[in-house]
């Protein structure tokens, strides 16, 4: 069988008529490559079947082109949205991403870091399961490290995370606007400083305004479904039911949704409700969830914006660039789950 020919990046300028380095920007993804240019060396790379030799080009310049990204939860649609701004970023600065979940086991993370490391990742994207990151533990020769979402305590490097203290405490303010008085909450883990930070922010709230907060009005949900159900037929239960709930992420939320209708309760005739994060179910529900919307996708693509400026600076000391903190802000969108309490005797 005769061996197809093997073209080189030089064989695709040659017949495109434009310079190596100008074929090298457009197979990169590189902006400053006029429509038309692209275009004509877009078509010479299909009419060689040309593919750059990778393992080459890693050698040559001492990258793989590769970040992975360490997630807690694949499954999540909160960070679903995170990876395609991730990718995206990525995509169009010539890097391939490696998905890894730890499923919110830091054992299994501190094992997934370890094999990115050894796979010569250039960087590495990480959303932690743990709430105290020992960088000890990773290896010397690391290469770029920055968090997202969730910050360990101890990590040292670059970090993208919103301000979920204020998170809480804006949609405690919007219930307490409302004229609700008894407002309970569906926490995260203790363990994750997000869930912590959004239990702060909203007990910060009610303080200012003289509210109580009763022991059986927090109740943890531990990021699922069925935890949100189960805390949810909890707070529902208790003898002075709560007027509303803050849900401090979508599937916990889901989960009180479905004990609502268990118990025959009427959202927000019975109980206001607002949940954490933002997609596009939420305007489906009827009424439609007041959420608390998180930037996701930017967050994704910051954070690699980010990682990718530390890959480049990995010769200077530090990662240069942007703060080594990057606090995002949420946003509080109003729907109709959320409305003025119903009077004591009409709810019994």
């Amino acid at each position: 069988m005769k061996k197809s020919p093997s073209y080189t990046m030089r064989d695709v300028a040659r017949l495109a008529g434009v310079s190596i380095t100008t074929v090298s920007k457009v197979i990169n993804g590189r902006a400053g490559i006029s429509a038309e240019v692209r275009q004509r060396v877009d078509d010479s790379v299909a009419t060689l079947d040309y593919h750059p030799n990778e393992v080459a080009r890693g050698l040559k310049v001492n990258r793989t082109f590769t970040i992975g990204i360490v997630l807690p939860d694949v499954s999540n649609v909160f960070f679903n949205e995170i990876l395609s701004g991730v990718e995206t970023e990525a995509r169009r600065e010539g890097f391939s991403v490696l998905l890894c979940d730890s499923h919110e086991d830091p054992a299994q993370e501190q094992d997934l870091l370890t094999v990115l490391i050894r796979r010569r990742v250039d960087g590495i994207l990480l959303a932690s399961a743990q709430a105290t990151l020992d960088e000890s533990r990773l290896a010397g020769r690391r290469p770029p490290i920055v968090c997202f979402d969730r910050l360990p305590v101890g990590f040292k490097g670059k970090a993208v995370v919103v301000d979920n203290t204020l998170a809480g405490y804006d949609g405690a303010r919007h219930l307490i606007a409302l004229g609700h008085r008894e407002i309970a909450i569906i926490a995260g883990p203790e363990t994750i400083l997000t869930g912590a930070a959004r239990v702060d922010g909203f007990r910060k709230a009610l303080q200012e305004a003289g509210l109580p907060l009763p022991d059986e009005y927090v109740r943890p949900g531990d990021f699922s479904m069925e935890g949100g159900y189960r805390a949810g037929l909890e707070i529902l239960k208790v003898p002075n039911r709560p007027t509303a709930i803050l849900v401090c992420n979508n599937r916990m939320t889901l989960g009180l949704i479905r004990a609502l209708r268990d118990l025959d309760l009427k959202c927000p005739a019975d109980v206001s409700v607002i949940g954490f994060d933002d997609f596009e179910w939420s305007d489906l529900f009827s009424p439609a969830l007041t959420t608390i919307v998180q930037p996701t996708y930017k967050m994704g693509k910051l954070a690699t914006e980010i990682l990718l400026q530390g890959i480049r600076a990995s010769d200077e000391p530090g990662l240069g660039g942007l703060g080594d903190k990057v606090i995002l802000k949420a946003e509080l969108r109003v729907r109709e789950s959320t409305a003025a309490p119903a009077s004591r005797s009409r709810r019994r």
